[in-house]
């Protein structure tokens, strides 16, 4: 409890820098040497101490590590004297706690220090806010204005509740201009959607910036799916003319299954039950955003009713157009064949896009033609 009330006393006037020492203060009330913060980069391979954290400047690689196993599975895994255990903010991946113990814990203490990844968690998110310390350790090189900007307007990439998962991922993390998601959890529906901006760069940050908050000012006013396009369509036209967006618009009823969504201009979603493909969704049903005035009749709202765990998978053309050396695309069959895969070995869907999204920038020999973003939308997970 001492410890845990040093670590509150955080909560009031502090900076994000002040949490490592804090930790190292802490350390021995909780029958530990030392309690370091490792936060995930922007990339998702490595998790790096807290800036601020003394002494200590190691990367800990995701991949075939303990820290980056407890990462990958959002569970506490054990490495000889060191214990890790997932800093989640939600259902949010934020890093790993590791604590490096003075014996073998027991039961009462390995619960004990998952309350205090928790509660360090939190403090995290909510004073990453107030200083450029957990930004200045996740990002591994500069970030551009473009990509800047589109950071700061995004939600969480995971969010679990009622019945339902999203997550998503973007690439490439420090220079993506045009694409974006956005989501809401409001009652019983799911708000999603997904954006494709035509173009690269601060204009089409701006153009994206523009959508998701128009966005998200429908939705808040309460319009419906078609409404919500014509408002978006409307002020695109008026402030971009001859600009346009490509996305998904859709809303999941958690307590039905039932899916609805426009598709405006944008590719079908991958549709699996298990790890089966289901049909697909029909393809476009509305002109881009921006380019809706050309048709006069309203977008076409699709409705699919899903069945309990299975997986919508959003994504834009930058993952199925991603080109190998020789110029092969990627494709939708080996985009549908690597979900498939994942699904069968039950990878968690964080984490499943993660994999996604390091294959997409390997198949491009590390160097993406176009933004790539996709997201997953699950029900009852």
């Amino acid at each position: 409890m001492e410890a845990v009330r040093r670590l509150l006393d955080l909560r009031h006037r502090s900076r994000p820098e002040d949490l490592p020492p804090a930790l190292t203060a802490v350390a021995p009330l909780l029958g530990a040497v030392r309690v370091v913060a490792l936060m995930i980069d922007y990339e998702q391979i490595s998790l790096w101490p807290l800036h601020g954290t003394p002494a200590d400047n190691a990367a800990r690689k995701v991949d075939h590590t303990m820290a980056g196993h407890s990462f990958r599975t959002a569970e506490p895994a054990q490495d000889g004297s060191c214990l890790y255990l997932p800093l989640l903010h939600g259902a949010e991946r934020l890093g790993v706690l590791e604590v490096w113990l003075v014996s073998e814990p027991d039961d009462r203490l390995r619960r004990d220090l998952r309350v205090i990844a928790a509660l360090v968690a939190e403090l995290i998110a909510s004073r990453r806010f107030y200083g450029d310390a957990v930004e200045r350790t996740r990002r591994r090189m500069p970030m551009q204005l473009a990509a800047e900007i589109i950071w700061n307007q995004l939600p969480p990439l995971t969010f679990a509740a009622n019945d339902a998962l999203v997550t998503a991922v973007l690439e490439p993390c420090y220079d993506v201009g045009g694409d974006a998601f956005d989501y809401a959890a409001n009652g019983d529906i799911i708000h999603v959607a997904l954006f494709d901006t035509v173009g690269h760069g601060i204009s089409a940050s701006a153009l994206t910036t523009l959508t998701l908050n128009t966005y998200r000012n429908a939705r808040r006013s309460g319009l419906d799916l078609a409404d919500t396009y014509r408002s978006i369509d409307k002020w695109i036209r008026a402030q971009y003319p001859g600009a346009f967006v490509t996305a998904i618009l859709a809303e999941l009823d958690t307590t039905t299954g039932c899916y609805r969504r426009i598709a405006a201009g944008h590719p079908a979603e991958l549709h699996l039950r298990g790890d089966v493909p289901q049909e697909a969704l029909p393809t476009p049903t509305a002109l881009p955003l921006g380019l809706g005035h050309m048709i006069n009749r309203p977008p076409g709202i699709t409705e699919v009713m899903l069945e309990e765990g299975d997986t919508l998978v959003l994504y834009t053309d930058g993952i199925t157009e991603a080109r190998s050396a020789d110029g092969e695309l990627f494709g939708l069959d080996q985009l549908t064949d690597f979900v498939r895969g994942e699904l069968r070995a039950k990878t968690p869907a964080a984490e499943l896009m993660r994999r996604l999204i390091h294959t997409i920038v390997s198949y491009e020999n590390g160097e993406l033609r176009d933004d790539a973003t996709a997201a997953v939308v699950r029900w009852r997970p």
